[in-house]
């Protein structure tokens, strides 16, 4: 399994942020095609002090081949262009081989 990690900055106005993630945002997410589960969280916290991040968005893929395809595919271009209409804060896009333990 192929991991896609999505993490949200602090936006300008979370509420917005928010708001536009699940009604606009998250639907486009949800087109990508190879996806084996998703997940996601608006309300990321810190173990100490103010976390970097305050939203994730994660998506399970078969392989990197597959999140890669997913990525350039039509879905995946729109999902991509729509993320300036939101993401103020910045983001950082990280992927991974999964391992269970």
């Amino acid at each position: 399994m192929h991991t896609l990690m999505v993490l949200y900055r602090p936006p300008a106005d979370r509420e917005a942020f928010n708001r536009y993630y699940e009604q606009v945002h998250l639907p486009l997410a949800q087109k990508l095609p190879g996806v084996r589960a998703a997940r996601y969280s608006l309300d990321v916290a810190a173990a100490e002090g103010e976390p970097s991040f305050t939203a994730v968005f994660e998506a399970d893929f078969d392989s990197a081949e597959d999140m890669g395809a997913a990525l350039a595919s039509p879905e995946g271009a729109a999902a991509q262009a729509d993320i300036p209409n939101f993401a103020t804060g910045g983001l950082e896009i990280l992927h991974f081989p999964a391992r269970t333990s």
